[in-house]
């Protein structure tokens, strides 16, 4: 069994159940994905299998990977990601997976992304620093106060919490369970946010470990 496969967020809304609560969910559409490579322990040292997400035109591939994806088809893809598998033999090149094929209703997933970059912040964005005093003449109201001692250790200590960029980053989500799959449009709502922006790449897994709620 492949343990994910590669979606893209499409954006948040929100369901209600038959006992009346309402959910808030992101809409994520998972696949279908072309195996375009499988790894074994005898061929590669570990079982995977490498995935091909979004259709790309040839002329904006580069040679290396034109040949590469000719081995598993006539079509070129934008993105391409490995999964885990526990038993890779029984996939073949060029075989399309769904979302049906690895995801159920009710299942916890971890969600992987890249979250939206914020550019240059401040410590109270950046880290939710309280800020300084708003009254009495405080002119210290963003700044990150005192960032270390002149007598010892007469520097800034390393991993000091300051300035600077603010996102960006690859974050993963753990444990989101799955509301509702619908296969006939590839779209899977998941309960809570997933990291990225709208039209964000992300990678959906199945946990090692699942959380019990």
């Amino acid at each position: 069994m492949c343990k994910g496969l590669i979606g893209k967020k499409i954006g948040m809304t929100g369901i209600f159940t038959p006992e009346g609560d309402y959910i808030p969910v992101t809409v994520v559409r998972i696949g279908p994905c072309r195996v375009t490579q499988v790894k074994s322990d005898v061929t590669d040292g570990y079982n995977a299998l490498q995935l091909g997400f979004e259709e790309k035109k040839p002329s904006r591939i580069t040679k290396p990977l034109k040949g590469h994806f000719a081995k598993s088809g006539d079509k070129c893809f934008a993105v391409i990601k490995e999964f885990a598998a526990d038993n890779p033999a029984q996939y073949t090149l060029g075989q399309t997976l769904v979302v049906t094929d690895v995801f159920n209703i009710g299942d916890r997933v971890d969600i992987a992304g890249t979250s939206k970059g914020r550019g240059f912040t401040g410590v109270v964005k950046r880290y939710g620093f309280h800020g300084g005093g708003q009254t009495h003449g405080c002119m210290s109201q963003r700044v990150p106060g005192s960032i270390g001692a002149s007598a010892w250790p007469s520097r800034v200590v390393k991993g000091k919490k300051m300035p600077g960029h603010y996102g960006n980053e690859r974050n993963t989500i753990r444990n989101l369970m799955i509301v509702d799959i619908r296969p006939e449009d590839n779209i899977v709502l998941l309960k809570g946010a997933v990291p990225g922006p709208m039209s964000g790449v992300v990678e959906v897994i199945k946990p090692k470990i699942v959380k019990k709620k």
